[in-house]
């Protein structure tokens, strides 16, 4: 199952199923996890945790130290979850002792090629990275976001559920769940991601109430505290809208608007 060209350090851990291909090297620190096949010329250094049956495709960095002139060698670590799609060129650094010491990506994700997750990211499970989408440090990504080919995410940013980066975009801010963003110069609100919502199965009556919500949050002109006053008589109607809320009320660099 191991090609005889890679280079696996006898300190890794790999477990018996999994596939390794030519001129890919493994480095000390690393564990893999059953089912899991790694291209040819992956390199991934550890401390890095891969869980089960996630495809690695040839040229990918993994665990790599952070691009981060604080980092002063101290033991960080990179974890990936289960039935990841991780396609060519794509970069995955380590955490930084500042940032909580581990980058952390979830569960069946779909992640093309060139895209990068700077160190102490945090991905969560079902998302979509077009090619050359890239996270800045300490940002935070939720489950089921898709973020566009060449789109950027600047440090520290937040990516609630469901929401929608177009392609190109510049990320700036926060961007709450169920919202599209798009603009090259400082994305902005550019509606809901309804078309994601449908394919996901949300029903007519929480696509209702979550257009209300954002007509109160972004066609009103009102004060994102007023709007919040406007939102909470919607919590009780829908757990989504209270998903909103309580992102907005989180967000410490403030929202698209």
């Amino acid at each position: 199952m191991i090609d005889p060209r890679a280079i696996i350090d006898p300190t890794a851990e790999l477990d018996s199923s999994v596939e390794v291909g030519p001129f890919s090297v493994i480095g000390a620190g690393v564990q893999i996890d059953a089912g899991t096949w790694i291209g040819s010329h992956a390199v991934i250094k550890g401390p890095t945790r891969i869980g089960k049956n996630n495809r690695i495709y040839q040229f990918t960095s993994l665990g790599e130290i952070p691009q981060d002139k604080k980092y002063a060698n101290e033991e960080t670590r990179l974890e990936i979850g289960d039935g990841n799609e991780i396609r060519e060129f794509c970069t995955m650094s380590r955490g930084t002792e500042q940032g909580g010491g581990i980058t952390r990506i979830g569960d069946d994700n779909w992640i093309m090629s060139y895209t990068h997750f700077a160190h102490d990211c945090q991905v969560g499970n079902h998302t979509i990275f077009a090619n050359n989408a890239s996270l800045a440090g300490h940002a935070i990504v939720e489950d089921h976001v898709i973020l566009g080919g060449f789109s950027g995410v600047h440090q520290f940013c937040a990516l609630g559920a469901h929401s929608f980066i177009a392609a190109g975009a510049i990320v700036l801010k926060d961007v709450p769940p169920f919202v599209m963003a798009a603009g090259g110069d400082g994305a902005t609100a550019n509606g809901l991601n309804r078309e994601g919502m449908k394919r996901r199965g949300f029903s007519p009556e929480t696509m209702a109430l979550l257009r209300k919500a954002y007509k109160i949050l972004y066609r009103q002109n009102l004060t994102l505290k007023a709007a919040l006053l406007e939102l909470e008589k919607l919590r009780e109607e829908s757990k989504e809208v209270g998903q909103m809320i309580d992102f907005i009320q989180k967000s410490s660099r403030g929202i698209v608007r």
